[in-house]
């Protein structure tokens, strides 16, 4: 073993922690290697709502140090990535019979305050009876509440936190499984396997286990400690449905038993519902969704929307498994949303530092916290950071952000509108690296239908350690909503030729 087989810090797991810590700590100085079992974002971090928020209700659960660092990363994360973060307007109706005016009031008055907002714009009283959110929904209700929040793309966003890390000199491997780590004097030995079953071995002073809710299973897998308990597993159910209205707002619903959920504005043609709540027990990667939790959502829904939700207008539904640091609540819904960070070892020992927890608006606190951690236990290098530093493709204001679309169209005025818009959406000004030298849509190639073209496919091959048709279709876009199955069929056909299954990008 040479001394390019030895690392300061080896990541285990490709979430958005996982992620956001190798980014984090290749910009500190240190070296470091990330694994993924399979690839980015294929666990909790692309089952989300897809939010950047602060969590309004998590203020009836008194968790106020974790909104209040919330709302104000709501700002900080959008000036980092404008072309996957845009601002959104919640909309909340006043149901007679649960939550009081005056306690909605307090709370978002809370919510506008407690996070230092500059660019959000602030809450409002809605008339619904006469403005156009009221329109969708029933005509009991007449008052309602509309503040800020943010939509992210939940998966580029950890892909994208990958690509900086690797930009900045981190090793990365997806589809590359940890199996064994042994003490070997100041460091770990580690055992990795890859995809087509062969194994390295490598040394790393600290081994970081962002594994999302398979935490404890790498504890017990991979260190030995069949023991380990320390997360509870917490199913979170969503339904896709035909678009249910055109305006460009997003609604949070109060339900009868305390709980709220959302209907968001989704790519375009849709509208996304949810989440549930349920302890799962298992394998986090066989989650659905069960009948139980669709007619939950279809209910709650339909409680508020003028127009029932039928069964039958769902078209796709997901689930994911979030790992919540288990706090003893009776309630899933009640467990905390905050991380906790344990550590072990270090100072002429092998390091270990457990990542419990966490949330998508958070990430980026929570790796600096363990970087923090990681510093007291094999010594310091740089300083904070990432808050000041654009994430790939968002080296732009958000102002322009927000218009960038329309610089495309005048730089390649062949480009059609709507793939601009989706492209400046997903890529930011990395779009460019995919249109430059372009002069006609056929010079983009091969098309594999609902505007992906052979041009947008190799760019993530080459740069975004796409390899299967689940990983563009699905994680990279979400183009698997539009396209044929037979046009995913010949995706994946290409995707064997071009990649032959390798391991990983370069």
């Amino acid at each position: 073993m040479d001394q390019h087989d030895t690392f300061d810090i080896l990541v285990i797991g490709g979430g958005i922690n996982g992620c956001g810590i190798a980014r984090d700590m290749i910009g500190r100085g240190y070296s470091v290697i990330l694994a993924e079992k399979v690839d980015f974002a294929s666990g909790t971090s692309s089952w989300s709502t897809k939010l950047i928020h602060g969590g309004l209700r998590y203020l009836e659960h008194y968790e106020f140090r974790l909104v209040r660092e919330a709302l104000i990363e709501r700002e900080v994360l959008w000036a980092m990535a404008p072309h996957i973060i845009r601002p959104l307007r919640f909309v909340l109706p006043h149901h007679e019979g649960l939550r009081p005016t005056w306690m909605l009031r307090l709370g978002l008055f809370a919510y506008d305050h407690l996070g230092g907002r500059k660019l959000l714009p602030p809450t409002r009283t809605l008339d619904l009876a006469h403005d156009e959110a009221g329109a969708p929904l029933k005509p009991e209700f007449v008052k309602g509440f509309e503040y800020s929040d943010c939509w992210v793309d939940d998966a580029r966003f950890v892909v994208l936190n990958a690509r900086d890390a690797a930009d900045r000199g981190a090793v990365i491997r997806t589809r590359t499984e940890v199996t064994e780590a042994r003490p070997d004097g100041d460091a770990w030995r580690v055992t990795l396997r890859g995809a087509d079953g062969a194994t390295r071995e490598l040394r790393a002073r600290c081994l970081v286990n962002a594994a999302g809710p398979w935490v404890d299973h790498v504890l017990g897998e991979t260190f030995g400690r069949n023991d380990a308990h320390n997360v509870r597993l917490v199913q979170g159910s969503h339904i896709v449905v035909k678009k249910l209205y055109d305006h460009d707002k997003a609604y949070i619903f109060q339900n009868a038993d305390g709980r709220i959920i959302f209907a968001i504005p989704y790519e375009g043609a849709f509208t996304l519902i949810g989440t549930t709540d349920r302890d799962f027990e298992g394998d986090p990667r066989d989650a659905k969704i069960t009948d139980e939790e669709v007619g939950y959502l279809v209910e709650a829904a339909s409680e508020y929307f003028r127009t029932p939700v039928e069964r039958e207008d769902i078209v796709w539904t997901y689930s994911g498994v979030r790992p919540l640091f288990d706090d003893g609540a009776s309630k899933a819904q009640e467990a905390t949303r905050d991380y906790v960070l344990r550590t072990e070892g270090g100072h002429g020992k092998p390091a270990l530092l457990n990542v419990f927890g966490g949330k998508l608006t958070t990430y980026r606190r929570l790796a600096e916290s363990a970087a923090e951690r990681i510093a007291t236990m094999i010594g310091a290098k740089g300083g904070s950071w990432t808050a000041r530093a654009p994430l790939p493709g968002g080296e732009m204001p958000i102002s322009v952000a927000q218009s960038f679309a329309n610089r495309l169209c005048s730089t390649y005025p062949w480009l059609d509108p709507s793939l601009a818009a989706r492209l400046s959406r997903l890529y930011g000004v990395r779009a460019q690296d995919i249109l430059r030298g372009a002069e006609s849509a056929e010079d983009l190639g091969r098309s594999f239908g609902a505007g992906l073209t052979e041009r947008e496919v190799r760019h993530l091959v080459d740069t975004e350690w796409a390899i299967t048709a689940e990983d563009i279709l699905w994680r990279r876009t979400k183009l698997g909503l539009f396209v044929t199955k037979d046009e995913a069929s010949a995706l994946e056909s290409y995707l064997k030729d071009v990649t032959g299954h390798a391991a990983h990008a370069a």
